[in-house]
C-alpha cells in the first residue's frame, strides 16, 4: 500500500485503512463525511476504538448511551471525543455536515464507553525556535485505553515537528508502534512536507502533504516540515506493542 493516501471523494469513507491494507498489525483508520441526516454505523469488533470529531456535529448512540460530538474547525481547540471497547455498535447520526475519524486497534474490553472532554485533555507547547509546536494528549496517560495512543498536534508555518527525529518501530531499542499522520492544513489550498526514512538509508521517503492527506509511518524516523504560510494540524494515532500505560 502506498503511504501517502489522499482521500476518494468527498462524502462517505472517504479514507479506509486497515492492518491488512496497510501490511502491519494494529492500527486501523478511517475518515467518515456525513450530510446532515446521514447515518453510519461503526462496529467495533475485537477493537477498542476512538471517534474524533473533525468538522460539524453528530449525534452517537452507544451501549444505551447518547452523545453529541460537535466542532466547528480543528484549529479551534481540543474537541470532546468518544471512546468504546470491543463489542459495541456505535450509530452515528450527522446533525449537521459531520465529519469524522476513528482509528481502533485490538483490546481485551478492559475499559467501559467514555465521553472524554477538552478540559481532560493535557496541551503542551513542545520543542523550541523553528521546531516549536503544540501537541493534545488525547488518548495517553492518564486517560486509559488498552493499544491505542491519539494526539492532536499543531505545527506554525514556517516551523518542524516530530524534531529532533524519533523511531518507534522496534529499532535502537524503542518500542514497536504503528503511526497514522491525518493532515489538515490552513489555509486549504498549503501544503507541509513529510519525511519517513531510516538512517542506515535503506528505506527513505520524502512526501508532499495537502489538506485532507493521510500518511502512514511503517518504519524509521518521520519529522514534518510545515511551509511558510501554512498552519498544519495533524491527528496522530498509534497502536503496537505498549499495553495500558506502560
Amino acid at each position: 500500500m502506498e503511504h501517502l493516501i489522499r482521500p476518494a471523494g468527498v462524502a462517505g469513507e472517504t479514507i479506509a485503512v486497515t492492518p491488512q491494507t496497510a501490511g502491519w498489525q494494529y492500527l486501523s483508520f478511517r475518515v467518515v463525511a456525513l450530510a446532515a441526516g446521514e447515518q453510519y454505523t461503526v462496529h467495533s469488533g475485537g477493537e477498542e476504538v476512538a471517534l474524533v470529531p473533525l468538522q460539524g456535529a453528530g449525534r452517537l448512540t452507544v451501549d444505551r448511551g447518547e452523545y453529541t460530538l460537535s466542532r466547528s474547525s480543528v484549529f479551534t481547540g481540543p474537541p470532546s471525543l468518544l471512546y468504546a471497547p470491543p463489542r459495541q455498535t456505535i450509530q452515528v447520526t450527522a446533525e449537521r455536515a459531520f465529519e469524522f475519524a476513528i482509528g481502533g486497534a485490538p483490546a481485551t474490553g478492559k475499559y467501559g464507553v467514555r465521553l472524554i472532554r477538552p478540559d481532560e485533555i493535557k496541551c503542551e507547547i513542545r520543542g523550541g525556535g523553528a521546531a516549536q509546536r503544540q501537541v493534545n494528549h488525547i488518548l495517553a496517560p492518564p486517560l486509559p485505553a488498552e493499544r491505542l495512543i491519539l494526539f492532536e498536534v499543531y505545527v506554525p508555518g514556517g516551523a518542524w515537528s516530530g524534531w529532533p527525529p524519533h523511531c518507534h518501530d522496534g529499532a535502537d531499542g524503542s518500542p514497536y508502534l504503528e503511526e497514522t499522520y491525518y493532515y489538515r492544513i490552513d489555509p486549504v489550498d498549503g501544503f507541509a512536507i513529510h519525511r519517513n526514512y531510516r538512517l542506515d538509508g535503506t528505506f527513505d521517503e520524502l512526501l508532499l502533504v495537502r489538506n485532507g492527506d493521510l500518511v502512514l509511518v511503517t518504519q524509521g524516523y518521520h519529522p514534518v516540515a510545515a511551509a511558510p504560510g501554512s498552519n498544519v494540524y495533524f491527528l496522530n494515532y498509534l497502536a503496537g506493542d505498549l499495553l495500558d500505560e506502560e
